[in-house]
């Protein structure tokens, strides 16, 4: 893909009215967690990042997102699943909206809100854990319209306690509905999840209004994508037996691989990169597809395989040639792969069960579940950290970054952190 196809995908994935130094939706601006800063080259870390601000959170591994000076984040706050707005410069409270009542859960991974909201403009749309769906309004918290996934389209949330034999066949209603919905033009593209009435719902941004549905998978924790492949605009989504792509104007699906796990548990954002879509998922490994149109039909081809890197948690970050991704297993590695090839150029030990990756210039910037972030070099030769520092509690949400500051929620804080002059 040459470089005018990269900055149209990237341009054709961003929100409306969004500011250069906004990160507002899941994974930054073109969903592909790349930053490019020229202010802050990032060389280096602060023994210790400067402080600017610090609130009180509850818990929830939704993550922060950013827009126009104002910072959203969710979390669980008496016994409701919350939108809360900040100012992003002092971290003052502009309006708290509860979204849903909180579920229980068991898992590692503790309660609380799941799904990372999105900003849109003058609106914000959360999603939570139980699957209600809500878009306020970003001056005010109001809400605007709603959905529910339950008593709208018969896919209530049951808990990882459910006997109920249809919570074996899908990891959101079992632990959570994590996937982000994603905007497009006048669409909202939301994971719904429902075998009977769409596993993947466009609805009008402004409205609610259902323009289509599309499929008969459960969903899985993966959030959706937008591009265009194969000269075709396409909601791309990992599904909780599947990936597939969608014409995005009329519903119909293009193209379906099936990928099952025993658990659905597909917990990877596709990266989608030029005419092709790559993922990775526990027991399946990490996956490159190529979409190739022949005549009218689509057909995925399977560009490569590396099998043996079984992502559970996290997505991959593309920075130039290579991918940069997490291995499995409670010390998971990270791996460096040649994107066109993918074989494999180096593994480095040691980053736990979960990092949230992003590129920042020419440099990856990993935050480890325990709290930690690591700079590391994006150097296809050998793995080379350029420094490090605890910037918060356990976490398993992924960090805002915008103007050399980073915004990250763990179970007790929201902070925003200065990296760089």
């Amino acid at each position: 893909m040459n470089a005018r196809s990269i900055a149209l995908c990237a341009t054709l994935l961003l929100p409306a009215a969004s500011h250069a130094d906004d990160w507002p939706q899941w994974r930054g601006p073109h969903r592909d967690a790349v930053v490019i800063d020229k202010k802050h080259p990032l060389d280096k870390l602060p023994a210790d990042p400067k402080v600017l601000w610090q609130i009180d959170a509850g818990p929830g591994q939704s993550s922060p997102v950013i827009s126009g000076g104002k910072l959203i984040f969710m979390d669980g706050q008496d016994g409701q699943e919350t939108a809360h707005c900040l100012d992003a410069a002092t971290g003052k409270t502009i309006w708290t909206t509860p979204i849903a009542p909180m579920v229980e859960f068991s898992p590692a991974y503790g309660g609380g809100p799941r799904c990372t909201p999105l900003i849109d403009g003058d609106r914000v749309y959360a999603q939570s854990g139980s699957g209600e769906f809500r878009c306020l309004s970003l001056a005010d918290g109001k809400i605007l319209w709603k959905v529910s996934f339950g008593s709208d389209y018969g896919v209530p949330f049951l808990g990882n306690k459910s006997t109920d034999p249809a919570a074996k066949e899908t990891a959101s209603r079992r632990h959570g509905n994590n996937g982000s919905a994603v905007v497009d033009g006048d669409r909202i593209f939301v994971p719904v999840g429902s075998p009977k009435d769409g596993t993947l719902i466009a609805f009008d941004k402004k409205t609610g209004k259902e323009l289509w549905h599309a499929g008969e998978d459960n969903t899985a924790y993966s959030s959706v994508m937008v591009g265009t492949l194969a000269g075709v605009r396409q909601a791309v989504h990992f599904t909780a037996d599947a990936l597939m792509g969608v014409d995005v104007a009329s519903g119909k699906i293009l193209w379906r691989v099936p990928l099952k796990t025993g658990a659905k548990r597909h917990a990877c954002t596709p990266v989608i990169a030029g005419d092709t879509a790559t993922v990775a998922s526990t027991s399946i490994g990490t996956l490159k597809f190529h979409i190739v149109k022949e005549g009218l039909d689509f057909k995925a081809e399977k560009a490569w395989a590396d099998l043996p890197i079984k992502t559970v948690l996290g997505t991959p970050v593309l920075s130039g040639k290579y991918l940069y991704t997490l291995g499995a297993g409670d010390r998971a590695p990270l791996v460096c792969l040649d994107f066109e090839t993918g074989n494999q150029l180096w593994s480095q030990p040691g980053f736990g069960d979960y990092a949230s990756l992003m590129a920042v210039n020419d440099k990856i910037l990993a935050l480890t579940s325990g709290g930690e972030l690591i700079l590391i070099k994006a150097d296809p030769a050998k793995y080379e950290e350029l420094a490090r520092a605890q910037i918060c509690a356990k976490t398993w949400t992924s960090p805002a970054y915008s103007d050399g500051r980073i915004y990250v929620k763990d179970d007790a804080h929201v902070t925003a952190l200065a990296l760089a002059e």
